[in-house]
């Protein structure tokens, strides 16, 4: 192998693909098959393009990172966590803002929290990055959507087979308190968990390689938070190490726009994009 290459690749899990039916598991609980909580529209088709890149291209990869979203069920960006000021269920994609709580709009539905959800609020607010976002509960700890996509999950044991070595699993979500998009750094830290704080190891281990190549689920969300923390806080300040796969990442419905604001940004700061097709014969001529 001539360089160190590192594949990072952002919760890449059936929750977020829009898998067909003859890819979903069954449940017996409900004698039906199992349901992606939120699906990426174009995400089974992202997988596929990255699995096959894993396959054709693992000879050339010094290292694969795999990040794994790993929700509670009772958890600040899940329904079951949030009220109405009326008592009623509130929906999934659903904002809230602290305005909004302090008016009596919404509650948590545990009165005690109150104090706690205030404050994580308007310190998320005051970060700038995100308004809180009360989504399908999804990645639940243990679940079958927490599961990476199979597709995905076939290729990287085909590479740690080849190579007798480990895909590194990265696991981030479980604090209830405080939403977690990116695998870098939870967006409020908490000072009491230090599965918040900013993974400084994580990121000098990902600076050690000359190319990054980032892939995953959602290109508006979770590839976009954890790559700009990356781009952020690598130490070597080469930008230009980053290289996104554009065909293996897609933006959840309705923030198109951010998830395309993210790239032209990344491109900017010297990160640079390329398909699956573009990125085979790096990484093959690095074999």
């Amino acid at each position: 192998m001539n360089r160190p290459i590192a594949l990072l690749i952002i919760d890449p899990q059936n929750d977020f693909c829009d898998l067909p039916e003859a890819w979903r598991g069954f449940d017996p609980v409900r004698n039906a098959l199992a349901a992606p909580a939120l699906p990426v529209s174009g995400a089974h088709a992202d997988m596929l393009r990255l699995a096959s890149l894993i396959e054709q291209g693992g000879a050339g990869l010094s290292s694969i990172v795999v990040t794994l979203d790993s929700h509670q069920r009772y958890d600040i960006a899940h329904p079951t966590f949030w009220q109405t000021g009326a008592g009623e269920a509130v929906s999934p994609f659903t904002a809230i803002t602290a305005a909004q709580v302090r008016a009596g709009s919404y509650a948590p539905r545990d009165p005690a929290a109150l104090p706690r959800t205030l404050a994580y609020l308007d310190a998320l607010e005051q970060a700038g990055r995100y308004t809180l976002m009360v989504w399908p509960v999804h990645c639940e700890i243990g679940s079958w959507g927490h599961n990476v996509h199979p597709a995905v999950k076939a290729a990287y044991n085909r590479w740690e087979d080849q190579r007798l070595g480990v895909v590194q699993k990265i696991i981030k979500g479980t604090n209830p308190w405080t939403e977690h998009y990116s695998a870098m750094q939870a967006e409020v830290p908490d000072a009491t968990d230090p599965d918040t704080q900013l993974n400084r190891d994580l990121i000098a281990q990902l600076d050690e390689s000359d190319l990054i190549v980032i892939a995953g689920e959602a290109s508006s969300h979770c590839v976009k938070a954890t790559t700009e923390h990356l781009a952020q806080y690598l130490p070597s300040r080469q930008l230009g190490k980053l290289l996104l796969v554009s065909d293996a990442m897609s933006p959840v419905a309705g923030f198109e726009a951010q998830a395309q604001a993210f790239l032209d940004d990344m491109q900017r700061q010297g990160a640079r994009g390329a398909t699956c097709a573009e990125v085979l014969p790096l990484l093959q001529a690095n074999a």
